[in-house]
């Protein structure tokens, strides 16, 4: 081989093994709520930085237990800041990585075109059959429900009527297959670039429950992984921001 063509062929090569090397995988816990976002801007943050990710999705109670018992996650996006905080408390995160990624908004839905009116007055005549939530011991979204029927006096009128999914997923299933005529579920799962994306919604006020502030740590497990850290950087920048605010959270 012309010594040249060699020298520029093992240029090459060292490079290519340099960026290999570089690029690392992480896990991540990602509460269910978020599980289209995260998806999307694991495709971009893929192809910006070559780093792999891979993610396990659930409901934070139960991803908080799967933590606790050793899961091999490296950063957890959960879907209310007390679960990071006790994690923090209890030493399981990189100190100082804690920090609010979205904040999350509540959505009467059914999959009925027209059945949910814009006020919400289709919960308080209560004619339906059965209502979707989330577990509000393990799942947020299911405990701001809680807070909402409790606001409206439903709680024990409706108690009966309750479906509860394990995570918002299920409980968004429920609904989507007909099991349950209307249901609590994240606005991120009916909503996109500024609409609803099918059946009929009553975005819940604010007002109404406790605020839904997802925090994401970066998990002890993931304090030496620089895919770890260029995630969560990556979360903050703006084509992060972008993904988040089109599936209608708050940042």
């Amino acid at each position: 081989m012309n010594p040249s063509l060699f020298r520029l062929a093992t240029v090459l090569g060292a490079g290519l093994f340099a960026c290999v090397a570089q690029a690392a995988e992480v896990q991540i816990a990602v509460a269910a709520n978020f599980t289209a976002p995260i998806k999307e801007i694991a495709v971009e943050f893929e192809k910006d930085t070559g780093h792999k990710v891979v993610a396990a999705f659930g409901p934070t109670g139960g991803l908080y237990t799967q933590i606790k018992n050793g899961a091999p996650f490296e950063v957890f996006f959960a879907a209310d800041d007390s679960t990071p905080a006790k994690l923090e408390s209890e030493g399981d995160i990189v100190a100082g990585s804690r920090f609010t990624y979205a904040i999350g908004k509540l959505v009467l839905w059914s999959a009925t075109e027209g059945y949910v009116d814009d006020k919400g007055e289709v919960l308080k005549a209560n004619e339906f059959s059965h209502l979707s939530i989330g577990n509000p011991k393990t799942a947020p979204y299911g405990l701001a429900a809680t807070q909402v029927l409790d606001k409206f006096g439903l709680s024990e009128v409706v108690k009966p009527k309750l479906v509860e999914g394990t995570n918002i997923i299920q409980a968004y299933q429920f609904v989507a297959t007909g099991n349950a005529e209307l249901g609590f579920v994240a606005l991120s799962q009916v909503y996109k670039d500024g609409r609803i994306t099918s059946g009929s919604a009553w975005v819940v006020p604010e007002n109404l429950y406790d605020p839904i502030r997802q925090d994401a740590v970066i998990l002890n497990k993931g304090e030496d992984n620089p895919a770890a850290a260029a995630l969560v950087h990556y979360l903050k920048g703006p084509k992060a921001a972008a993904v988040i605010r089109a599936y209608g959270y708050d940042l």
